[in-house]
């Protein structure tokens, strides 16, 4: 690996950051929501894995939203005919 790297670098610092990224996202779910898997069945176990991924990106929109300052605008014109106020408009 040694030589793949001194003669490769781009590569190989390609496929390591991606390694990386995504072990960074495990300890962050893993040290916000725990360790633990508590479901005993194998589908109640996905499930419990796959909404503490959701929590985790909505944290990450969340924070993004305060640090850069964006405000959501949750009412798009092609979407759904309510906004301003939560009135329905026709």
């Amino acid at each position: 690996m040694w030589h793949y790297f001194q003669y490769n670098k781009e590569q190989f610092l390609e496929h390591y950051h991606k390694r990386s990224n995504s072990e960074t996202v495990f300890h962050m779910v893993k040290s916000k929501f725990g360790d633990a898997v508590r479901s005993k069945t194998w589908m109640a176990q996905q499930n419990e894995i796959s909404c503490k991924i959701l929590c985790h990106d909505i944290c990450c929109v969340i924070q993004e939203m305060h640090e850069l300052g964006i405000t959501p605008n949750f009412c798009v014109e092609s979407q759904t005919p309510v906004c301003e106020g939560g009135e329905i408009k026709d």
